[in-house]
């Protein structure tokens, strides 16, 4: 009622498709979501045995695999010996999580707060330098944790503290 007396016109805030197909894409996209989740969840969580006398099959091989080589590869980071690579190997593994993630997790979130910020300067332009304001002081404090990241893998990778 209040946007039909402003002269606002109703249909601007219609979605693009019909209200009747809403729900099923819902349904549709929270399957796809569940699965995934599922299907990876999967992958790095064995599922519980339910046969306790049977012997081991061929499908297990590969989870006894990668749990053998988890146990084993503290041990031979830890492993005495001049000629150990693995310290120097898993740091720039650990270099390079640090910083992919701290750069892709500052990156969606610097993304999210200037399209809310463009959206908010859209809607009500006379607040635009308190949003811009704003938007500038949360973008610096989201590099910050970027930097941080970055000032982790540094460490990592030229002054290691498990490195004699």
């Amino acid at each position: 009622v209040w946007l039909e007396s402003s002269g606002i016109s109703v249909t601007a805030f219609q979605p693009c498709l019909p209200a009747k197909m809403s729900a099923p894409r819902s349904f549709v996209l929270t399957g796809a979501v569940l699965l995934s989740c599922g299907a990876l969840f999967s992958a790095f969580v064995p599922a519980a045995l339910t046969r306790t006398s049977a012997p081991a099959s061929s499908s297990n091989l590969p989870t006894a695999a990668m749990s053998a080589a988890a146990l084993v590869a503290p041990t031979a980071a830890h492993a005495a010996g001049e000629g150990s690579v693995w310290i120097p190997a898993l740091s720039a593994v650990g270099a390079g999580f640090a910083i992919g993630l701290a750069a892709i997790g500052s990156g969606v979130g610097q993304g999210i707060a200037s399209g809310r910020c463009i959206d908010g300067i859209s809607r009500q332009p006379e607040v635009a330098d308190d949003l811009r304001g704003v938007l500038l002081l949360s973008l610096a404090f989201m590099e910050s944790l970027t930097i941080y990241g970055l000032v982790i893998a540094l460490v990592l990778l030229f002054a290691n503290p498990l490195i004699k």
